[in-house]
C-alpha cells in the first residue's frame, strides 16, 4: 500500500524545490521519504499516515514545553480573536521585552522580529553600524541563518577572507568575513593581534547546534569576550538555539559571559516565528528611529506569535524545571549510550540543558572538522531504524536534538528500549 507520506511528498515536489521549505526536511542527508506532520502533542507527533513518533527535533527547539501545551494553545486562541496583525504597536510586545530583559541581564534594550535570520543578520549590521569597522569573525560549523554574508566557509588557510557556501551569494558579500576554527584558541589570539582594530564583531555559538551539539570551552568564550574588548570589536552571541533550551538565561550565564548583542529565536516563540536581539542601551540606540542602522518588519512583535511565546516563557519559569528538563535530557544520552556500549557498537553522547547530541564516534566532538569525522552511514542506519520504531531524531548527524518536559521517564526508557533494538542490527 502506499504512504500517503511518499504522495504527498511527490506532490510536494511538483510545486515547491525539493518538496521542502526548509532543506533539511527533505531527508537528502540520511535518504528515504520525509513524514507529513498532521498533528503533535506532549512529547509526540503523528504523520500522515497515523503512525505515532517520540519526538526528538521539537520543531528544532521551540517545544520546550511539549507540543499543544493547553496554556499555550489557549494563549494563541485568545489573542487571535482579537485579530491576526496590526502592522502597530501592542502592549504584549512590551511585556515581551520585559521579560526578555529581565531573564537575560546583558539585554538592556531589545527589538522583536520574525526569524532567527533576522535576529542575527540585523545584529550583524547594528555591530558594523555601532564600530564603523566591516570586517567580521565567524566559526566553522556555526549556522547563523542565510543572510549572505553569513553563508561562508573557511578559506584556504588561516586568517583568509571566506568564501560563500551558497549560489547567488556574491564573493564580494563575503570579503569581510574571516571564518576561524571553533575552540581554537590560538588563532583567536593571532587573528586579533594581526586585524583586531578591523574587527567589528566575532559572532558565535556559545553551544553550537548546527553541527550537532558542540560546546564552546570557558577558554575559548572567555577569550573571545577579553579580546573584542581589547580591539573595541562587539561580541555577539547566537542563541537562537541555546537560548532557554540550556539553561533560563542562556548559555552566557553558563560561562558567566556579558556578550554585548545576544540573538534569540525558537523558544521565545513558543513555536510561533517570534525572534529577537539585543544589548546594551547605548548600542542599541543605533537602531532606527533612534539612529542611523536601520531594520524593519510588518511581522514583527506579530501579537499571536508573541502570545505563545510569553505563555511560553511563564512555564519555563516554574520552579525546578530546568532541573527537571537537564535530568531527563542526561536520561536518554545516558541511557542511549549505555544501550551502545552493550551492543559494542562506537558511539558516544552529551548533553546541555534540554539539548543533546549523538555521535558516532569515540568522544564529542569539539569542532567542525571532528563532527566530520564521525560515522555518518552508522548514523543514518540507527536514524532509520529508530524512525521505523516510531523515534524520530533529526533526519541529519549534524543536528542537536531537543527533549521537551513531556518526556517522561517511561517515554525515555521506551526510546532507550528501542535504541538496543537498532544498535543490535548496527553491528
Amino acid at each position: 500500500m502506499t504512504s500517503h507520506n511518499d504522495t504527498l511528498f511527490a506532490r510536494a515536489q511538483r510545486t515547491t524545490p525539493g518538496g521542502v521549505n526548509s532543506p533539511v526536511r527533505a531527508f537528502r542527508s540520511v535518504g528515504g521519504t520525509p513524514r507529513f506532520i498532521t498533528r503533535a502533542e506532549g512529547p509526540y507527533t503523528w504523520d500522515a499516515d497515523g503512525k505515532r513518533y517520540t519526538d526528538y527535533v521539537g520543531s528544532w527547539g521551540p517545544a520546550i514545553v511539549g507540543h499543544a501545551h493547553p496554556t499555550v494553545i489557549k494563549a494563541v486562541q485568545d489573542a487571535a480573536v482579537r485579530g491576526l496583525s496590526f502592522g502597530a504597536p501592542t502592549e504584549a510586545e512590551i511585556e515581551m521585552a520585559e521579560e526578555i530583559c529581565k531573564l537575560v541581564p546583558s539585554i538592556e534594550q531589545v527589538r522583536l522580529v520574525s526569524s532567527g535570520t533576522e535576529a542575527t543578520m540585523s545584529a550583524l549590521r547594528l555591530a558594523r553600524g555601532a564600530t564603523g569597522r566591516d570586517m567580521i569573525v565567524k566559526f566553522e560549523g556555526c549556522y547563523h541563518g542565510h543572510a549572505d554574508s553569513l553563508l561562508v566557509k573557511a578559506g584556504s588557510g588561516a586568517l583568509t577572507f571566506g568564501n560563500p557556501t551558497s549560489a547567488g551569494v556574491p564573493a564580494d558579500f563575503v570579503q569581510h568575513t574571516l571564518v576561524l576554527d571553533y575552540n581554537n584558541v590560538a588563532q583567536l589570539e593571532e587573528t586579533f593581534a594581526r586585524v583586531g582594530d578591523k574587527i567589528a564583531c566575532v559572532i558565535v555559538e556559545p553551544v553550537a547546534g548546527n553541527m550537532n551539539l558542540v560546546r564552546g570551552t570557558s577558554a575559548f568564550l572567555h577569550t573571545m569576550r577579553r579580546l573584542c574588548t581589547q580591539y573595541g570589536a562587539l561580541l555577539i552571541f547566537d542563541e537562537v538555539m541555546s537560548g532557554f533550551r540550556v539553561g533560563l538565561h542562556g548559555a552566557q550565564a553558563l560561562h558567566n559571559i556579558t556578550p554585548d548583542i545576544t540573538a534569540l529565536g525558537k523558544v521565545i516563540g513558543g513555536g510561533m516565528p517570534v525572534a529577537a536581539f539585543g544589548g546594551r542601551a547605548d548600542l542599541m540606540k543605533h537602531m532606527a528611529p533612534l539612529g542611523a542602522v536601520y531594520q524593519a518588519g510588518t511581522l514583527s512583535g506579530n501579537p499571536v506569535a508573541v502570545a505563545a511565546g510569553m505563555a511560553t516563557l511563564r512555564l519555563i519559569q516554574e520552579p525546578g524545571f530546568y532541573e527537571s528538563l537537564g535530568t531527563q535530557t542526561r536520561r536518554l544520552t545516558d541511557g542511549l549510550t549505555q544501550a551502545a556500549q552493550d551492543a559494542g557498537v562506537t558511539f558516544c553522547a552529551d548533553a546541555v540543558g534540554g539539548m543533546f547530541g549523538l555521535y558516532f564516534a569515540t568522544q564529542p566532538p569539539t569542532s567542525y572538522a571532528e563532527m566530520m569525522a564521525s560515522d555518518k552511514e552508522k548514523f543514518n542506519r540507527f536514524f532509520h531504524a529508530m524512525l521505523d520504531q516510531g523515534h524520530y531524531f533529526a533526519p541529519a548527524a549534524f543536528e542537536a536534538g531537543f527533549v521537551s518536559a513531556q518526556h517522561s521517564d517511561a517515554v525515555i526508557d521506551g526510546t532507550i528500549a528501542a535504541a538496543r533494538t537498532a544498535f543490535a542490527a548496527l553491528t
